[in-house]
């Protein structure tokens, strides 16, 4: 089924600067596999040993994918994707 990915301004530069990509997957880890296979940078950016990095912030139609199951979340046609990492900051 088409999902949508979002990729976040800091990553597009290895994804040639797209914003989105519509990909086929049941669940949240067939439609990374999906994007890393056009887009083989973005793994090691966002994954390590097969799981997520803890920066890393995954969400499907706005819910956080740490509070269902994982990359095993099942998805639905036309559901999105956002890949949010954490950035660093604030006051000093």
């Amino acid at each position: 089924m088409a999902v949508t990915v979002k990729i976040p301004a800091q990553l597009r530069a290895v994804t040639g600067g797209k914003g989105e990509i519509e990909v086929d997957g049941e669940t949240v880890g067939e439609a990374l596999d999906a994007v890393f296979e056009s887009h083989t940078d973005l793994r090691e950016r966002i994954t390590a040993d097969g799981s997520l990095r803890r920066f890393v912030n995954v969400y499907v139609s706005g819910e956080d994918i740490r509070f269902k199951d994982g990359l095993e979340t099942q998805l639905a046609e036309g559901d999105e994707v956002t890949i949010l990492p954490a950035v660093a900051g604030g006051r000093r």
